[in-house]
């Protein structure tokens, strides 16, 4: 069945994302608000009956000095991706956003196509012949999200791969990690941690490290803790007023959108995270540590907090975001794998983000661009 498409409201917009257990905080209406090169613009899918029945934040960014887009739907859209006339829903956006001027669209089906168990991730990361995640076997797949992939490319569609060793996708990440918290009591989870992790939740809790929640006025101290987290890690800040940005317009939509906790000790600010929800998934966003005082563990103290919290509003995940793919020993990165793994969730594995260039010559053009940022 051919679908209708539109621009709706951020009213309508919102209203639909109420309707859904789950939909990504980069396509609620407020993320546009975020990202001031961007303008956002809310697109609807309704039925023949006039219902509204998918939708989607695509971020539209020009090309300098033209009238011409590059059109971005940051895991999005919200439509139903199983559906068998999937071309059907596909179709209309695409042609929609020619007629905008888009030049390139970009989108990241929010589909699951793999999962492996943390047993798995730790039995993959002391496998010597083990290279990336990737090539390990899955403990489940998803048939449904395994036919969207083969849909997309048998459709013209083209698969962004990750842009450098670490294994992150250009854009979105491809592979996270996620803590199910349905169905689980706290004292299921508590079990599920590993054994370092619960030894670490007593230490902090026995230095006295307090884990409270701040508001934007403390977003300086955070920013502060992300920027040497930053120079440690080995990557490039976001500068402070984004931060304020993001804060005003998600928590401006919903007061309980964006959350901001601080781990303390001794009057010390040793570590603070952002975390982000929308209905029944809860993401950590952004997290920034200093190197003093590691021995008190406020990361675990700061991360066990959250996924106590996320559990008492009745969340259904907590979303760990970007994990890396590969398994290599020298990749600065595989620690924060092996961190994430200890908090018993599973590794999951997203059909990844997807380009279809409506101008091949601009979007060839934008792709060498991007491969020398």
């Amino acid at each position: 069945m051919s679908h209708r498409l539109k621009v709706i409201t951020r009213e309508e917009h919102l209203a639909f994302t109420g309707t859904r257990p789950s939909v990504s905080h980069l396509q609620v209406p407020s993320w546009g608000d975020v990202k001031p090169d961007w303008r956002g613009e809310s697109l609807g899918w309704f039925d023949g009956a006039g219902r509204l029945v998918g939708a989607g934040l695509v971020l539209l960014r020009p090309l300098p000095g033209l009238r011409r887009y590059f059109a971005y739907l940051p895991e999005g859209p919200v439509i139903d991706w199983a559906a068998a006339d999937l071309e059907q829903w596909l179709e209309p956006m695409l042609a929609h956003l020619e007629r905008r001027g888009a030049f390139s669209v970009r989108m990241g089906p929010p589909v699951v196509t793999r999962r492996w168990s943390a047993d798995a991730v730790k039995a993959a990361i002391a496998d010597p012949r083990a290279a990336r995640l990737a090539d390990v076997e899955a403990t489940a797949q998803d048939p449904d999200g395994l036919r969207v992939v083969d849909r997309l490319r048998r459709a013209g569609w083209r698969r962004t791969e990750p842009g450098g060793a670490d294994g992150f996708a250009a854009g979105q990440p491809r592979y996270v990690f996620q803590v199910p918290l349905a169905g689980r009591s706290l004292d299921e989870i508590r079990q599920g941690l590993n054994q370092q992790w619960r030894r670490n939740i007593k230490k902090a809790e026995k230095a006295g490290v307090k884990v409270v929640e701040g508001g934007a006025e403390d977003l300086p101290v955070f920013h502060a803790l992300y920027t040497e987290t930053a120079e440690r890690d080995r990557f490039v800040p976001r500068p402070l007023p984004y931060f304020q940005r993001m804060w005003s317009a998600l928590t401006a939509e919903d007061p309980h959108r964006m959350r901001l906790y601080l781990a303390h000790h001794d009057g010390d600010t040793l570590a603070a995270a952002t975390m982000l929800t929308v209905g029944e998934h809860v993401w950590y966003s952004y997290g920034a540590s200093t190197a003093r005082k590691r021995e008190v563990q406020p990361n675990n103290a700061l991360q066990w907090r959250m996924l106590c919290d996320a559990h008492e509003q009745g969340a259904a995940v907590y979303d760990f975001r970007g994990i890396t793919d590969t398994l290599d020993e020298s990749d600065h990165l595989l620690g924060l794998l092996r961190f994430k793994a200890g908090s018993g969730g599973e590794a999951v594995e997203y059909a990844g983000e997807w380009d279809y260039p409506l101008n091949k010559v601009l979007h060839k053009a934008l792709g060498l661009y991007l491969s020398r940022r």
